[in-house]
């Protein structure tokens, strides 16, 4: 019971998360921002779990899962209320910083809590269902950003995502009981620090591995409003392509389980990044909404796979009592991307065009492919 409590957790919040980049990037080019600033919002929801994320970790080890995941929840309430209330770009730059922060209190602390409830002999299931409940969430909340942007506004927007934060904030304030406590014992010694977990080999090719899917994934939602907007799509075509996105995602992790009978975790995630490099090439052929769709959900397939493999990784790779500490560090590596390739791609595109930009994600994505190879070898 307690992870299907969980997965309404990671529903509910990750719906108001995902829904909130759609209108960031959509009420700033509304309000006639360049793809440079619209490349600095999305860059600010990296800076602090960048910097952060394995300090998250070790607190959620230390204190337990509630109080962070609380923090995090409210948060992002936050962070969602503050544009509706002051619609500018000032408020945008705020409340991306915010929700960036936010969130990651939460998913931190979550990635780093899903494998252990249940035993070690549910942890691949546990990230089956968690990726689950993160790409049905996915799928759902570009949807609702989008099309209450086309028949409401981008302030109903906001206001309409804050309202699924406030089941998440009740169930963490008034029974939490189902959340796993502290994993490391008060006044333990803690042996080593992140740097240590990092030179562990098999780790530090999981983080990396992580790092390339987590830039692809990245770009694709901070890109395809971008490209969207300036071929003229509606918002509620770039929400539908992006759900199209989470959808395949969802497909896939819905059938991750059966794939893990006939594959190793290292040979899907080796897989998945190819498939994704050879959708990114794809992207620049197509203005139709329905050809686009039909390539984001081909990205869907191949990124959907990579997040829980890398997760269920980290996790049983990581020392006993460090889990959560060791999946900041994983946050801490993809928010490097986060902050960068948003900055990269956004200077590039404007000064290039938009096929440079799909392009270029497509040839990191095959080095990461081919590095994540010919380490496991």
């Amino acid at each position: 019971m307690a992870i299907y409590l969980t997965l309404v957790l990671i529903v509910l919040t990750h719906i108001a998360f995902s829904g909130s980049r759609v209108v960031v990037s959509l009420m700033a080019l509304e309000s006639g921002a360049t793809q440079m600033q619209v490349g600095i919002l999305m860059a600010l929801y990296a800076v602090c779990p960048m910097l952060f994320a394995i300090a998250i970790g070790r607190l959620a080890d230390r204190v337990g899962a509630r109080p962070p995941m609380l923090l995090g929840t409210v948060g992002v309430g936050i962070a969602l209320v503050l544009p509706a209330l002051w619609p500018s770009m000032t408020t945008l730059y705020l409340s991306s910083l915010l929700l960036g922060t936010s969130f990651h209190f939460f998913f931190v602390t979550v990635t780093g809590i899903a494998g252990g409830i249940g035993g070690a002999e549910n942890r691949s299931r546990n990230y089956a269902l968690t990726s689950l409940g993160f790409s049905g969430a996915g799928f759902i909340g570009p949807l609702i950003a989008g099309f209450t942007i086309d028949y409401l506004s981008h302030v109903a927007a906001f206001l309409m995502l804050a309202a699924f934060i406030v089941i998440p904030v009740l169930m963490l304030w008034l029974r939490p009981g189902f959340l796993p406590g502290a994993a490391s014992l008060p006044g333990a010694v803690r042996v080593g620090g992140a740097m240590d977990l990092w030179r562990a080999p098999r780790l530090r090719n999981t983080f990396v591995a992580s790092g390339f899917i987590s830039a692809g994934w990245d770009l694709f939602n901070f890109y395809m409003p971008v490209y969207g907007h300036g071929i003229g799509l509606s918002a509620s075509a770039i929400g539908m392509i992006l759900g199209a996105f989470a959808l395949a995602t969802f497909v896939i992790r819905a059938v991750l389980p059966w794939l893990l009978k006939h594959s190793s975790e290292a040979q899907i995630l080796i897989y998945a990044i190819f498939v994704a490099a050879g959708a990114f090439t794809l992207f620049p052929l197509f203005q139709n909404p329905y050809a686009l769709g039909a390539v984001g959900f081909l990205l869907g397939l191949g990124l959907g796979c990579g997040q829980p493999m890398s997760m269920s990784l980290i996790y049983s790779l990581a020392p006993a009592g460090r889990a959560s500490e060791a999946a900041g560090l994983r946050v801490t590596v993809n928010n490097v991307t986060h902050l960068v390739i948003p900055l990269v791609f956004g200077t590039l595109g404007t000064a290039f065009g938009y096929a440079p930009v799909w392009l270029g994600n497509s040839l990191l994505l095959g080095a990461g492919g081919w590095l994540v190879r010919r380490s496991r070898q």
